[in-house]
């Protein structure tokens, strides 16, 4: 009788230490995912610190998006496409997904918007590095987005930064 006691002790401590892995690791998983705001606004200001009180670093325009690293009280610590750091305030993003182009650094080069998701289709546009869209849909390797004027097409994921 005693035996069969231990045994489903043995049992219920494993289930116990089980539940808390399963949940430690889904907090820790969540936590550790990326986190990606797009800018509500033009003219907004990324500064050094978490306060209108630091100098400004960059003035970003709208849809320029960014990923959260930190935040303290209602700022949030950013990164963008280039690992530039630096704070913006939490009421001046949004959760509308955007794209930066980051090909071609340093190059007069543009890459290619098509007409559909592959090589085979008509370009419709060109964009050089540092054009921000909004993103539309996501289509093996693939995502529609749109430009700020209107321009609506295809880009190969990879050419990217963002969401």
């Amino acid at each position: 009788m005693a035996c069969n006691n231990i045994k489903k002790e043995k049992k219920r401590i494993f289930w116990i230490l089980f539940l808390l892995l399963f949940l430690s690791w889904s907090v820790c998983g969540q936590a550790a995912g990326i986190t990606m705001v797009s800018v509500a606004g033009n003219k907004v200001n990324l500064r050094k610190g978490p306060s209108a009180q630091y100098p400004i670093i960059w003035e970003l325009g709208e849809g320029f998006p960014l990923k959260i690293i930190g935040s303290q009280g209602k700022w949030l610590k950013v990164s963008d496409f280039e690992d530039d750091v630096g704070w913006i305030f939490k009421g001046l993003v949004t959760r509308k997904p955007h794209l930066i182009v980051k090909a071609n650094k340093n190059r007069k080069a543009r890459i290619n918007i098509r007409s559909g998701p592959g090589t085979k289709y008509k370009i419709v546009g060109k964009a050089e590095y540092g054009v921000v869209f909004e993103t539309l849909q996501r289509k093996g390797g693939w995502v529609k987005v749109r430009h700020e004027r209107g321009l609506t097409g295809w880009i190969k994921r990879s050419l990217l930064w963002g969401w």
